[in-house]
C-alpha cells in the first residue's frame, strides 16, 4: 500500500507526483462526449481555431480529475476513506493537447475526526502545472484518511 496514513500527512508536508501525464486528444474528446458537454471550443478545431486561443482547449473536467490523480500513488491509495468536498478550485492558465501536466499536493490542515477517532480529515491542495511550470489547476480538497492501526 503506497497511500499514507492521517499520521503521515503532516500540515506544511509537500509531495512532487510522478509520473507526469501528457494530454492525448482522445482524453479531451471522451470526456467531453462522455459528460454531454457540447462545447465546440473541446470539439471543434474550426470554431477553436477562431477563438483567443486559436486551437482546441482541454476539457477542464479533465484536467481537475488528472491532477489529483496523479497525487493518489504517493498520499491515499488504499488510505483514503472518501472524499468530503471540493473547495477553491481555479484554472488560471488553459490546457491543450499535447501539454504535459504534472501535479503537487500540498497539506494544508489535519486534524482528527470528532465522529471517528480511528480516521483523520486532511485538507490538501492540489496544484499541477504544464510543461512551462505554468499553473494549469489548482483545487483543495478534503479527505477523510484512515489513522495508522494500533497494533
Amino acid at each position: 500500500m503506497a497511500g499514507k496514513y492521517f499520521e503521515d500527512l503532516p500540515v506544511g508536508a509537500v509531495f512532487v507526483h510522478q509520473p507526469s501525464r501528457t494530454v492525448t486528444e482522445t482524453d479531451n474528446l471522451l470526456i467531453t462526449t462522455l459528460t454531454m458537454n457540447t462545447q465546440p471550443l473541446h470539439l471543434d478545431a474550426e470554431f477553436a481555431g477562431k477563438t483567443e486561443f486559436g486551437k482546441i482547449l482541454v476539457n477542464s473536467m479533465f484536467t481537475l480529475p488528472l491532477v489529483v490523480g496523479l497525487s493518489v500513488y504517493d498520499t491515499t491509495l488504499g488510505t483514503t476513506i472518501g472524499n468530503l468536498g471540493f473547495e477553491k478550485i481555479e484554472f488560471p492558465k488553459p490546457v491543450f493537447i499535447g501539454d504535459t501536466i504534472t501535479s503537487e499536493t500540498h497539506v494544508l490542515e489535519a486534524r482528527r475526526s470528532k465522529s471517528r477517532p480511528d480516521t483523520g480529515i486532511v485538507l490538501f491542495e492540489h496544484v499541477g502545472r504544464n510543461q512551462r511550470g505554468e499553473v494549469v489547476c489548482r483545487a483543495r480538497r478534503n479527505a477523510m484518511m484512515k489513522a495508522r492501526p494500533v497494533v
